[in-house]
């Protein structure tokens, strides 16, 4: 008897194209992947444009908590042991390419596909590392040194290749929920940045690698 040979397993192909249990969505700015309080039914993979991830407290205030990038998981609390409610809601900043796949079919690829579960470990770990960084960033920097460093991040510089400098589009109060500071305060950062040559603002931001002196600065 001949054996039958497994074929071999492309993680990238896999998170490109639809197939059963995942499909491909698009999304307009603005527009809703999921909301707090919905079934968390499955898990997003973000292949073009970024998103946000919001919190609503019970008092109606709503703060943001993330932000994300193409190659980014959203949704990823899905994959709790019992399906259970959207603990956030993710939203597309700008136009957005996303793959969906169903809880059932990410917790089976994740059982029988080593190069999946090591490339969704590796994202998982990323997440934490970020997170904590984000937590040590709230409680020991100030401000201004807050802002930098989300700038800096959503222009990419430190991921692998060249940063892209110009970010999307994004709201002054949306950069003050994500920095606990008003957005006065981020108004007046972002004014002096811009006088000091860091960053050039007239709608959309565009980050020079000199704005790293602001975070290096002691």
């Amino acid at each position: 008897m001949v054996a039958v040979e497994k074929s071999m397993f492309d993680a990238a192909a896999f998170l490109a194209s639809a197939g059963l249990g995942r499909k491909i969505v698009q999304l307009q700015p603005k527009q809703a992947f999921f909301s707090q309080g919905d079934l968390a039914d499955s898990v997003f993979y973000l292949q073009k444009g970024r998103a946000k991830m919001t919190v609503v407290s019970q008092t109606g205030k709503e703060a943001t908590i993330a932000l994300l990038s193409a190659g980014d998981f959203v949704g990823e609390g899905a994959l709790a042991a019992v399906p259970g409610l959207r603990l956030a809601s993710a939203t597309a900043i700008t136009a957005c390419t996303a793959l969906k796949i169903n809880r059932e079919e990410m917790v089976r690829v994740m059982h029988e596909e080593t190069e999946f579960s090591d490339l969704f470990m590796k994202f998982l770990l990323a997440r934490s590392m970020r997170i904590q960084a984000d937590l040590v960033d709230q409680l020991f920097n100030s401000s201004e040194k807050r802002l930098a460093r989300i700038l800096l991040l959503m222009a990419e510089f430190g991921k692998p290749g060249d940063p892209e400098k110009t970010i999307p589009k994004i709201s002054q109060e949306t950069l003050a929920e994500m920095i606990g500071a008003t957005r006065s305060r981020v108004s007046f950062f972002m004014n002096r940045f811009r006088n000091l040559g860091f960053i050039e603002y007239d709608g959309r931001i565009r980050v020079h690698k000199s704005l790293l002196n602001v975070v290096l600065h002691d």
